[in-house]
């Protein structure tokens, strides 16, 4: 029996399966030996206990007024033991990169090598303030302009903005850019095409700076058609935010014919960077005619992925665009670099669009990256694309004859997008299939996306798995896939039976979240009795 918080109350009937939670026995704590049953923080704390007294400052004078706390906060009180242990076994329950294969696709859960840690630790980078003189941090200087020089050989562009804290941050950054060009030259262009493939983001980006979203229909094999472009492209055509190779797993043929018709109308080409990961080395977005493009450092160049941040989405801009840059940015002179953080300090032809962040950017990002790129060179990091791809690909061949592939002419790039046809008539559907590799031990592979494929499986198993690894991941999902087709219903709608959770409402709990943790009621005798 579960309560209302999901959680096991009491040992379910003997009658259950042998080898479910319910047939397994009965413990008094709750807890399954190194699977321990924790409570919420709020529910082991003391409200009225604390690790530390303070003595109260004299002389104290509160300067809130009406905004002065009236009570003390209700925060929970614990040893420092307890602390710790909450939290430790809390991280257990949590599935990571460190813990197993992370098959998300479009996400690029790379292993993040623990150089970098150590590299993004040392004094200089781990203690750096935004608000120290410029004089003190020579260093961290340098470090932003190696690396914002790298971003531009890699890709071919001019120049790179590195303040955005994110890919979708990035996108904003890249498309004021653009809109900063267009008015430049007096005109008033509002409409960008946008692939029906895209990321979500996209059209929301486009629309978060007054433009309209016109949608680039895909062709039956999953890419954009050029003459579908040219068809949409006119007077009022600002840019195109296309994404190279694109959301689901394929280099676009005709990206640069796409390029040159964009062009050609006077508008501007966006990429998303967002899969970068698979052409670094092979391809510079700029020699095919991309303006400006986000690069993802968490995807890319391994730094830590996930948790809302920290994070950072550099932009690359092509000489088109690099005028237009925002502050701040870097220079170098005489070979110096030097933070430029006002007009005052731009060059002639320098109009930024103004400042998208109170600072320059993410110190240790960019120390991880950094350490990445170094410590790879330019033919490991070609390596490491060219790795990437075998990977999706190996994952593909592992799985083809059992799992229906939406777009079976076109070889995958990094990623291997399946659809749901061979569970057609099994009564499962993706998201039973994807519970189901959670008892097996894998974090799920992105679902229903991209939206142009029904009951999309999007995999990603990125460079850092051994082959064994990946042996063993298309043998589970071969087995899974093999058990739905015998009928073997059970193991996935009631998946998954293994986790601290069983499955949940999501669909509510992102529609009806509950923010803010209440003191249950005491149960009344009926409530207990049940």
């Amino acid at each position: 029996m579960l309560n209302d918080q999901g959680r096991p109350t009491r040992p379910e009937g003997a009658a259950a399966a042998e080898g479910t939670p319910a047939a397994t026995p009965w413990t008094f704590t709750g807890n399954r030996a190194l699977r321990v049953e924790e409570p919420l923080i709020f529910e082991i704390g003391r409200a009225e206990t604390t690790g530390v007294d303070l003595p109260a400052p004299d002389g104290l004078a509160p300067r809130l007024g009406r905004l002065a706390r009236k009570a003390a906060p209700d925060l929970p009180g614990l040893t420092e033991p307890e602390a710790m242990r909450h939290y430790v076994r809390l991280s257990r329950s949590n599935y990571s990169i460190d813990t197993g294969l992370y098959p998300l696709g479009s996400c690029t859960m790379k292993h993040n090598p623990r150089l970098n840690e150590k590299m993004a630790r040392l004094p200089g980078f781990a203690d750096v303030h935004p608000l120290q003189p410029v004089s003190t941090v020579p260093g961290a200087l340098d470090v932003i302009a190696d690396l914002g020089g790298w971003l531009c050989r890699l890709t071919g562009m001019d120049a790179v903005a590195m303040s955005p804290k994110a890919g979708a941050h990035g996108e904003l950054c890249g498309m004021m850019a653009i809109k900063a060009a267009i008015r430049a030259r007096g005109e008033t262009r509002n409409v960008v095409l946008v692939p029906e493939s895209a990321h979500g983001t996209n059209p929301a980006t486009a629309a978060l700076i007054g433009m309209t979203v016109r949608d680039v229909p895909a062709r039956a094999d999953g890419t954009v058609d050029v003459e579908a472009v040219k068809a949409l492209l006119g007077p009022d055509v600002a840019a195109i935010m296309l994404t190279n190779p694109n959301t689901c797993g394929i280099f676009e043929p005709e990206v640069a014919a796409i390029a040159e018709a964009v062009h050609a109308a006077g508008a501007y080409f966006y990429a998303d960077g967002a899969n970068f990961n698979a052409i670094v080395g092979k391809v510079r977005p700029g020699d095919l005619g991309v303006d400006a493009m986000h690069i993802n450092l968490h995807k890319t160049f391994s730094t830590p992925h996930g948790g809302g941040g920290p994070g950072a989405g550099p932009v690359v801009l092509s000489s088109r665009l690099a005028p237009f840059a925002p502050l701040p940015f870097i220079h170098l002179e005489e070979g110096r670099p030097v933070l430029v953080e006002t007009e005052a300090g731009t060059a002639p032809g320098e109009t930024p669009f103004g400042r998208m962040t109170a600072f320059h950017g993410q110190m240790g990002m960019f120390t991880r990256a950094l350490a990445y790129m170094l410590s790879h060179g330019t033919d490991g990091l070609r390596q490491a694309s060219e790795d990437a791809v075998l990977a999706a690909n190996y994952v593909r061949a592992g799985l083809a004859d059992l799992m229906t592939l939406p777009f079976p002419d076109h070889p995958s790039m990094h990623e291997v997008l399946f659809d749901d046809g061979f569970l057609k008539e099994t009564g499962i559907t993706t998201l039973d299939f994807a519970k189901a590799m959670i008892d097996e031990g894998y974090h799920p592979m992105t679902m229903y996306f991209p939206l142009v494929v029904h009951g999309a499986m999007l995999i990603e198993p990125t460079e850092s798995e051994s082959k064994a690894s990946l042996d063993l991941f298309v043998a589970t999902l071969r087995d899974l896939v093999l058990s739905a087709k015998r009928g073997e219903t059970e193991r996935f709608t009631q998946a998954p039976r293994f986790a601290p959770r069983r499955r949940l409402d999501e669909t509510r709990a992102a529609r009806s979240p509950k923010l803010r943790w209440e003191k249950p009621k005491p149960w009344t005798a009926a409530e207990a009795a049940e």
